[in-house]
């Protein structure tokens, strides 16, 4: 049962919206689409590098997103809406399991699946609202128009609301619906885009698909043509391979191997940065209560305790990292900033 006072969270996710708005924002307008990175996989070895490096830049830290939506309160339901079939949507299946958000399958019913996110997303955050009458407040991320109508029904339903978009990619009038509107890029923890002209001159040329694919077919000489028999297989073989869509559940004996498990310290050193940020953010003030700051640790991962680190109270961990926060222990109530140092490269 909450108690009086509690805010409790619903995060709804557009995947797709802000998949593309990231990627067109880093690589251009269009690009997404032009650049066909629906199907791209990027696990597979026969895929152009220059695609890969593009994919690469416009990744969406998803963590960011879910870790900011944390700092209003408990997460009660975190949901990502998309076609997870997609190679460039199932590459983020271990980050968004990882962190327990239910991925929606939306199969699309037509070419594009127009608008197949935005309904379902819609109808199943009404549905919440009257399931659920202890939700707070909603987070909407996307930036789709389509969602203005969603946000003033949620706050004459009386539920504060928070959109998350792509700068750039985002609707005016959304921002406008909503009682705070974020962009993505402003996020404590997200990089900044690579500039355009940075990206050009770190490539000599710029070649399709189709002229990668066209230089990759070994030319037939005249034997090659008298026997077809002999002739080596072409290279279409790979360019299927690319376009292969991967499953959202993996059949037993193909999972993806294991990636190495991080230094535990080191991920309690970024999650304590991502908490005073989000802290100095949200209140607009130069000291932190370090309570306040424990607890928005613990919403965005549950699993941490300073005891198993080695440290003795929680003020012992934030001490051994002095390079990253102060703290004053003056008076009773423990206050912690971020480093002006830390500060300032930030």
């Amino acid at each position: 049962m909450a108690e009086p006072g509690d805010t409790r969270v619903a995060v709804y996710i557009d995947f797709d919206n802000i998949v593309i708005s990231r990627y067109d924002q880093v690589n251009g307008r269009h690009s997404f689409q032009r650049d066909k990175s629906r199907a791209f996989e990027t696990a597979d070895r026969a895929a152009d590098p220059e695609y890969a490096d593009k994919v690469a830049r416009a990744t969406v830290d998803v963590g960011a997103v879910i870790d900011f939506a944390s700092s209003f309160g408990t997460l009660v339901l975190t949901r990502a809406y998309a076609d997870w079939s997609a190679p460039v949507n199932a590459d983020y299946r271990g980050q968004l399991v990882s962190r327990a958000v239910d991925l929606v399958q939306l199969f699309p019913a037509a070419a594009y699946g127009k608008n197949g996110a935005d309904i379902r997303l819609a109808v199943d955050a009404v549905e919440d609202m009257f399931r659920l009458p202890d939700l707070t407040h909603v987070v909407i991320v996307a930036g789709d128009s389509d969602y203005i109508a969603l946000a003033q029904r949620c706050k004459r339903l009386g539920r504060y609301v928070v959109g998350v978009g792509v700068a750039g990619s985002t609707s005016k009038s959304l921002a406008a619906a909503c009682d705070e509107m974020v962009t993505y890029d402003a996020l404590p923890g997200v990089e900044p885009p690579p500039p355009l002209a940075e990206k050009a001159a770190d490539k000599p040329a710029k070649t399709t698909r189709k002229r990668a694919a066209k230089a990759a077919e070994p030319v037939p000489d005249d034997d090659a043509t008298a026997d077809p028999d002999d002739a080596p297989a072409p290279a279409k073989q790979s360019t299927r391979r690319a376009k292969a869509t991967i499953p959202v559940f993996a059949e037993p004996g193909h999972e993806p191997p294991e990636p190495e498990p991080e230094d535990p310290q080191d991920v309690a050193t970024r999650l304590l940065e991502r908490a005073l940020r989000l802290g100095h953010e949200k209140d607009d003030a130069e000291w932190l209560h370090s309570s306040a700051v424990k607890s928005q640790i613990k919403r965005m991962d549950p699993s941490f305790n300073e005891k198993s680190l080695g440290y003795k109270s929680f003020s012992d961990f934030i001490k051994s990292r002095d390079a990253l926060a102060e703290l004053d222990e003056s008076s009773t109530a423990r206050l912690v900033r971020l480093h002006p140092a830390a500060s300032a490269r930030g």
